[in-house]
């Protein structure tokens, strides 16, 4: 009687209990979406396990990274878009870079030269900290410091550096060079109309050099020649100083005339041999 008492009305036995079986051996199996379906339909469970609440936290702090990553790439592609320089420039941050070159031969070299060129700056320059600050920046330019796209740009940047190291160092050449940016190139000193200073002294100055160098047969005879040489590049080279620090253009241009002598005999010394013909271009 006890037994018939637990049993529900017009229900056998034998499927009540394979039911419950059944339905036992579904409860034990592991189903991870079963649970979640189950709450979502009947409402949240309440009670929540550590291990699914560790699992939701970690969820939505990837999601939220997720989320910002996408965020953010999308915001670059939007200024892609509208800006491609900025994209480019972008890009180009993210790896070694080289600063735009300076557009003077005097930007070159901030630290030997912070005033500039004349008149603001002294035209003589220290050859000593010039060279120091040459060698620091072609370390900085060597091509073979910087990533292939980048090489072709770091060439042409030491190439200028040598430039303006070139010019710069030798103070006939950078006369040249600040009567060329100041005149324009039909005032430099080396072209033909330039050249045509009638000096009658100068022009005397320099026959005389020339007799003495084809006249000599060693070349102990012309060490007071080259020693007065000398002092007159120096003389030249102190007036252009004071022509550059006054503006005086005109007097500078001339002056460059006559270093240009000074250096082509100083030269002809240097490589004198005897019976080699004397060549003094002006």
């Amino acid at each position: 009687m006890m037994r018939s008492a637990l049993v529900p009305r017009g229900r056998p036995l034998a499927r009540i209990c394979e039911h419950c079986r059944h339905e036992r051996a579904i409860s034990t199996r592991s189903w991870p979406t079963a649970p979640r379906q189950a709450q979502s339909s009947a409402g949240p469970s309440p009670v929540t396990s550590s291990s699914s609440l560790m699992v939701t936290k970690h969820q939505q702090r990837l999601l939220s990274t997720t989320v910002s990553q996408s965020q953010a790439a999308s915001s670059a592609a939007a200024v892609s878009k509208e800006d491609p320089a900025a994209a480019a420039d972008d890009e180009a941050s993210s790896s070694t870079t080289l600063p735009p070159p300076p557009s003077s031969h005097y930007d070159f070299f901030p630290q030997t030269l912070p005033q500039g060129p004349p008149p603001a700056g002294p035209f003589a320059i220290d050859q000593r900290a010039l060279r120091r600050e040459f060698l620091r920046l072609q370390a900085k330019a060597h091509p073979d410091l910087h990533p292939p796209h980048l090489k072709a740009r770091a060439e042409a940047t030491s190439a200028r550096i040598n430039e303006a190291y070139k010019t710069l160092s030798s103070p006939l050449l950078r006369a040249q060079y600040l009567l060329d940016t100041r005149l324009g190139p039909n005032a430099h000193p080396s072209s033909d109309e330039a050249a045509k200073v009638e000096d009658p002294e100068l022009l005397m100055q320099v026959l005389e050099a020339r007799e003495v160098i084809e006249d000599a047969e060693d070349e102990s005879e012309l060490v007071g020649l080259r020693a007065e040489n000398d002092e007159r590049v120096r003389e030249s080279e102190a007036s252009l100083g004071e022509f550059f620090a006054a503006d005086d253009l005109e007097s500078a241009k001339h002056e460059c005339v006559r270093l240009r002598y000074w250096v082509n005999i100083g030269d002809t010394l240097h490589h004198w041999e005897k019976g080699k013909p004397v060549v003094l271009q002006h």
